[in-house]
């Protein structure tokens, strides 16, 4: 489970990097204490490097209450200061707090670079978890 705060660009870009680098042989769940839709922007930027996110969508936390998580992996604080309750006891809890872009205020050229950068450090965060734990 990838979770941050409105399941709409970090946790949507870590779950398509993490279906990108285990090639599909994990079940790869995103959610968000919020919903807020997946971010267009992130579709994009994710499209940009190969990846299609285009057919997920913001799922609320709750909505997994009856899986039992391997690992669950928080991409912002907010989301994990504020997480209800996940009840899987053996699940591998990590945390990063990534930049989220939809908050950047300026130019296009400036937002497109915001999306960049964050899918980048993303894409090397669950590269090298992958590496690790698979």
């Amino acid at each position: 489970l990838v979770l941050c705060t409105g399941n709409s660009c970090r946790s949507q870009i870590a779950h398509g990097w993490l279906n990108y680098f285990t090639g599909g042989t994990a079940h790869i769940y995103s959610a968000g204490i919020e919903t807020h839709g997946v971010n267009p922007k992130a579709i994009a930027t994710m499209a940009e490097a190969g990846v299609d996110i285009s057919q997920h969508t913001s799922n609320l936390v709750v909505e997994y209450n009856a899986v039992d998580f391997d690992f669950i992996i928080t991409v912002c604080d907010h989301a994990k200061e504020n997480c209800p309750f996940i009840a899987s006891p053996n699940a591998v809890r990590l945390h990063h707090d990534f930049f989220d872009p939809s908050k950047l205020i300026g130019t296009d050229q400036e937002k497109h670079a915001a999306f960049l950068k964050a899918r980048t450090e993303i894409k090397d965060y669950m590269n090298a978890f992958v590496e690790k734990r698979f």
